[in-house]
């Protein structure tokens, strides 16, 4: 197909190639508002004062383990036009079971609908929890302002380390503090 249309409408994927990222590990992502607008609120003194809208981003960032078993949340941000955080994903087992979990152990398939053929749309990754995380926020926050938009795609970073790990926390506990962004109206 890119020989065909020679690259031209083909967006290279922002995803580390040859990477699975419904392995276990631990991924920094970063999702941006179309157009970097300041949805989620503006930040004063250093401190996020949350929109009704990022509002209901923190809310849904808080579901995601709710909805995904094989997903941990870590720190978290939302800032005016967009939003830092830290998902775990924990390994699955050979018969498709969240290992990483106490209690019962609940089945993570990627099978879907009558057919039993395998949905790629619903396989235990990265991608599966930043879509349903943006699908949400927009769905709800389109009744509050009809433009929210996110922007399409989304930063991830591969943790490798726990040195990696602080680093990062930091990162994101300290954003607030050091926002210089298009502050609009102040």
């Amino acid at each position: 197909m890119s020989d065909k249309f020679k690259g031209q409408y083909r967006i290279e994927s922002a995803r580390l190639q040859n990477w699975d990222y419904s392995n276990a590990g631990m991924y920094f992502i970063t999702i941006c508002t179309a157009n970097r607008e300041p949805f989620f609120g503006n930040i004063r003194n250093g401190l996020m004062q949350l929109s009704e809208i990022g509002k209901l981003a923190e809310i849904y960032w808080h579901e995601i383990p709710l909805h995904f078993p094989f997903a941990a949340i870590d720190e978290f941000v939302v800032m005016p036009d967009h939003i830092h955080g830290i998902i775990i994903i924990s390994k699955q087992d050979d018969n498709g079971l969240c290992s990483d979990r106490d209690a019962i152990n609940r089945v993570c398939t990627d099978v879907g609908g009558v057919t039993g053929i395998k949905n790629p749309m619903l396989s235990d990754n990265l991608s599966r929890i930043v879509r349903w995380y943006k699908g949400r926020v927009s769905f709800e926050s389109r009744k509050i302002h009809v433009d929210f938009m996110w922007q399409s795609r989304f930063y991830d970073h591969i943790i490798r380390n726990d040195e990696a790990l602080q680093r990062i926390r930091n990162y994101i506990r300290n954003n607030p503090l050091k926002w210089s962004g298009n502050q609009q109206g102040d």
